[in-house]
């Protein structure tokens, strides 16, 4: 591999939900060996990312998926959090790439060169790969808290604020996954006095 300049894309998922933890995928693909149909995840379809994820895993160079929980979300908010998953996803690879390209406006620390490429996961190869890995990786985890928390429909929405989720925290409650430093939670834990 001498005078190939390796470069890892990396990407997260989860940002927005209100439950489980935040996801980010680090990928180096392997310029001999191309992957068709490579694109942003959200604008795949759940059956044409589940297609492709075992695709990118058997023909990159190089990939790993790494995750921050959701009491270090609490603690340092979504951003750092986010920053910590894909600083751990890079630092999991098991070849060291020359530069990473990050998609967004933030780079984590690495101490490799790094870039980040705003819209990079529909401009980037390597990065619409990592966007892959990335969700599906944590899309499989919220139907393992799907199974512990049946009441809340991670199956469905896989922890994003959609009306029926927060349907089901005002009924059920606060449960140990939830992220209590997002205001829809906050609220619930601690509700406004009743203006009288």
């Amino acid at each position: 591999m001498t005078n190939v300049v390796l470069i890892c894309g990396v990407d997260e998922a989860g940002r927005g939900p209100l439950a489980g933890p935040v996801s980010a995928a680090a990928v180096i693909l392997d310029a001999n060996n191309p992957i068709e149909g490579l694109a942003d995840s959200k604008k795949l379809s759940e059956r044409q990312r589940d297609q492709l994820a075992p695709i990118i895993r058997e023909r990159a160079l190089a990939w790993a998926v790494a995750y921050a929980e959701v009491d270090e979300i609490d603690r340092i908010n979504i951003l750092q959090a986010t920053l910590l998953a894909m600083r751990r996803a890079v630092l999991a690879l098991n070849i060291r790439p020359h530069q990473v390209l990050v998609d967004g406006l933030y780079c984590p620390q690495t101490g490799i060169p790094s870039q980040a490429i705003v819209k990079g996961d529909s401009k980037v190869a390597a990065i619409s790969a990592a966007s892959i890995l990335a969700k599906t990786a944590r899309d499989a985890l919220m139907l393992q808290l799907h199974e512990q928390y049946p009441h809340y429909g991670f199956a469905d929405h896989k922890g994003y604020p959609t009306a029926a989720h927060l349907a089901a925290l005002r009924e059920h409650g606060v449960s140990a996954v939830h992220r209590r430093s997002f205001r829809p939670v906050r609220e619930l834990l601690s509700p406004l006095p009743l203006a009288g």
